[in-house]
């Protein structure tokens, strides 16, 4: 019958009893099971790492932006990772840097909770918010 046809006889589970086969293309059987295969990989991706930079002298506008924009990434639940880079005469105001850091903390604080408090590398201060 499928070579009538013009298709594949495709074996799908030889080892029931009786063995079970299907009359299909086998090119469109493998690009439809490639296909399902990539969905189900883009779907697992959930929980990357997300940046958002900031700085000590941040303007109020720029700030809301960061804030909507982590909320957007711990509702994705995806990992934020805040970074404050701080340069040459603003490494003697790191409290206000602090400040706004946690500023932030307190705006996401319903999305997400830091995974510990800031941490410097360098001319930068890093904290991690992890999603609820």
């Amino acid at each position: 019958m499928a070579r009538e046809r013009g298709f594949d006889l495709v074996l799908i589970s030889p080892d029931a009893s009786p063995p079970v086969a299907r009359i299909a293309d086998i090119g469109k059987l493998k690009y439809e099971f490639n296909k399902k295969e990539k969905e189900a990989r883009k779907s697992q991706k959930g929980g990357g790492l997300k940046e958002v930079k900031l700085s000590p002298k941040i303007a109020q506008h720029d700030f809301d932006v960061r804030v909507r924009k982590t909320r957007e990434f711990l509702e994705k639940k995806n990992k934020v990772k805040v970074s404050m880079f701080f340069r040459g005469r603003w490494m003697a105001h790191v409290d206000l840097g602090m400040e706004t850091m946690n500023k932030l903390v307190e705006q996401v604080l319903d999305l997400g909770r830091p995974e510990g408090g800031p941490k410097k590398f360098g001319k930068n201060f890093v904290m991690i918010i992890s999603p609820k």
